[in-house]
C-alpha cells in the first residue's frame, strides 16, 4: 500500500466512453476500472474500495444519482463526479445536495477532467489526514515523554535509541503501569516513521469477536453490521508503528493471522478475497511472561520468536525508586496545568511517606496518586490528608513478629511487638511528629500517646 495509485471507477453506458477514460487515467497515473451499468458498479464497489467515482448521470435503468444515493450509504468517504450531457441547473443542484464532489458537462475537456479529478482526491486525502490525526489526538491519553535518571532507566533510553532507527519489530516486556506505551511511542518518534500514524490497540480490551475485524478490516456483508467496507488498523498504521498492548492475550486461532501479516506483509480483510500489502512497523508489549505461555501451549512459538527480535524490559519503580522526586515533579506539573489548581509545595513527610511506598502499580499508580493529590489539596500545598489510604496505612507487619513460632509463644506479647514497631515505623517516617504519626496509623493523637506510654516509648523522638 505504499506509494500506492489513486483507484478511479469510471461508470458510463458507452463503451467508448468508458475506454477513452480507462486509458486517459492509465496515463495520468492511476488504477482505472470501468462499469457499464449501476449494477455492475455496485458489485466492484462491493468487492473494493475506489477514491473516485466518475458516473454518468443518465443511463439505461437506474441512473448515476442512484448510484450516487448508494455510494453515499454504504461508503461516504468516496468522492462522486457526475457526468451529464444534459447540463441543467436542476441536475447539477440535486447531484451535488445528495453528496456529489462537483460534476462535468459533455462535451467536456480532458483538462477539466484532469483538475476536477487532482482536486476531488486532494479532498480525500485531507479528510483521511484528518481522520487520521483526530485518531492519534484521542489515542495520546498519557506524556509522552520518559522520565528518569537512574541507571535502570537509562539502560531503557540507551537501548530505544539503538533500536528506533530499525525496521526490527520489537516486544516491550514489564509489570502492568511502568509506562510500556510511553517506550513504544518513544521508538516510533526516534524512528524515520515518525511523522507517520502511530496506532495503539489494547488486545485485551477487544471483544475476542470483533478483534479480527478491528486489526485487519472488513467488507461490506462480512457479518452482521459490517454495512460499509472498512479498513482495519493495520492498513490505518501504513507508513508508521502498530502497537499491540497486551499481545499475550491474543487467541490462538489470530495468533496465525498475525503471524502471516508478520512474515508476508499482507492483511486481507474479513470477508475478502484480495490482501493488501502494508508497510508497518510491529511493536508489541506484554505483562505475562511469553515463554512460559509458549510452554502451556497458550501462545504460539513462531509469532513469539518473530515478535521478540529485540526485547525492551521495563522494571518496577520499586526497581528505580530513585526516580520517584522526579516523576513526582513532572506528574505535579502536568495535573497542577490540566486541573488549574495551583501546586507548589509538597510536604517533606508527604514525599517520604511516597519515596517508603512499595507501589504495586508503578508509575500509574504514583500518577494517579498525584492526580488526586492535586485535585484535593488546598492552599497550594499537597498535605498528608489528600494522600489515598493505602499510602498513609500500608496493609503489612513486621513478618519476623507476625508469625506464629513453632513451639508457640505469647499472643500479647507478640501483638505488643508488633505494635511497638509499627509505632516506631511512623514515628521514623514522620520524623517524629507525634501528630504526623497518629494521622499515618489512623489513630488519634491522644490514642497514640497513650499506646507510646503503654510500651515505654514516650521517650521515643
Amino acid at each position: 500500500m505504499s506509494e500506492q495509485r489513486a483507484r478511479i471507477l469510471v461508470v458510463d453506458d458507452e463503451r467508448s466512453m468508458r475506454e477513452f477514460l480507462e486509458i486517459f487515467f492509465a496515463r495520468e497515473g492511476y488504477d482505472a476500472v470501468t462499469a457499464g451499468d449501476v449494477d455492475t458498479a455496485l458489485l466492484a464497489l462491493d468487492a473494493d474500495d475506489f477514491d473516485v467515482v466518475i458516473s454518468d448521470v443518465q443511463m439505461p435503468g437506474r441512473g448515476g444519482l442512484d448510484l450516487l444515493r448508494a455510494i453515499k450509504d454504504s461508503a461516504p468517504e468516496t468522492v462522486v463526479i457526475m457526468i451529464t450531457a444534459f447540463a441543467t441547473t436542476e441536475t447539477a443542484i440535486e447531484a451535488m445536495k445528495e453528496g456529489a464532489y462537483d460534476y462535468v458537462t459533455k462535451p467536456f475537456k480532458v483538462d477539466e477532467l484532469r483538475l476536477v479529478v487532482e482536486k476531488a482526491l486532494e479532498k480525500k486525502l485531507l479528510s483521511s489526514e484528518n481522520r487520521r490525526l483526530r485518531s492519534e489526538l484521542e489515542s495520546h491519553t498519557r506524556p509522552r515523554t520518559m522520565v528518569g535518571t537512574s541507571e535502570a532507566i537509562q539502560q531503557v533510553y540507551r537501548l530505544v535509541a539503538q533500536v528506533a532507527p530499525t525496521k526490527t519489530n520489537v516486544l516491550i516486556s514489564g509489570e502492568s503501569g511502568t509506562g510500556k506505551e510511553l517506550v513504544a511511542r518513544a521508538i516510533h518518534d526516534q524512528s524515520e516513521r515518525g511523522q507517520h500514524p502511530f496506532i495503539a490497540v489494547n488486545c485485551g480490551a477487544i471483544p475476542e469477536n470483533l478483534l479480527e475485524s478491528e486489526l485487519f478490516g472488513h467488507v461490506r456483508g462480512a457479518f452482521t453490521g459490517a454495512i460499509e467496507n472498512r479498513a482495519g488498523l493495520f492498513e490505518c498504521a501504513e507508513r508508521g508503528t502498530i502497537f499491540l498492548d497486551e499481545i499475550g492475550e491474543i487467541p490462538l486461532p489470530l495468533q496465525v493471522k498475525l503471524l502471516r501479516v508478520i512474515q508476508d506483509r499482507n492483511v486481507r480483510r474479513v470477508g475478502g478475497s484480495a490482501d493488501e500489502t502494508v508497510d508497518v512497523r510491529i511493536v508489541a508489549a506484554t505483562n505475562r511472561d511469553l515463554q512460559e505461555e509458549v510452554g502451556a501451549g497458550r501462545f504460539r512459538e513462531d509469532l513469539f520468536y518473530r515478535l521478540n527480535v529485540i526485547q525492551v524490559h521495563l522494571p518496577a519503580l520499586r526497581e528505580r525508586m530513585e526516580d520517584i522526586p522526579l516523576l513526582v515533579q513532572h506528574f505535579v506539573a502536568k495535573y497542577t496545568l490540566e486541573l488549574g489548581r495551583p501546586v507548589d509545595r509538597i510536604d517533606d513527610d508527604v514525599m517520604a511517606l511516597i519515596q517508603n511506598y512499595a507501589f504495586p502499580g508503578n508509575v500509574r499508580e504514583l500518577e494517579n496518586t498525584i492526580e488526586r493529590a492535586v485535585a484535593l489539596s488546598q492552599g497550594g500545598t499537597i498535605h498528608l490528608d489528600v494522600l489515598p489510604p493505602a499510602i498513609l496505612a500500608p496493609r503489612s507487619t513486621p513478618e519476623a513478629t507476625s508469625r506464629l513460632p513453632a513451639e508457640g509463644g505469647d499472643l500479647d506479647g507478640m501483638l505488643a511487638q508488633v505494635e511497638r514497631e509499627l509505632l516506631r515505623e511512623a514515628l521514623g517516617r514522620t520524623g517524629g511528629v507525634k501528630k504526623k504519626a497518629a494521622m499515618l496509623l489512623g489513630v488519634s493523637f491522644r490514642s497514640f500517646r497513650y499506646r507510646l506510654e503503654k510500651l515505654g516509648l514516650d521517650d521515643s523522638p
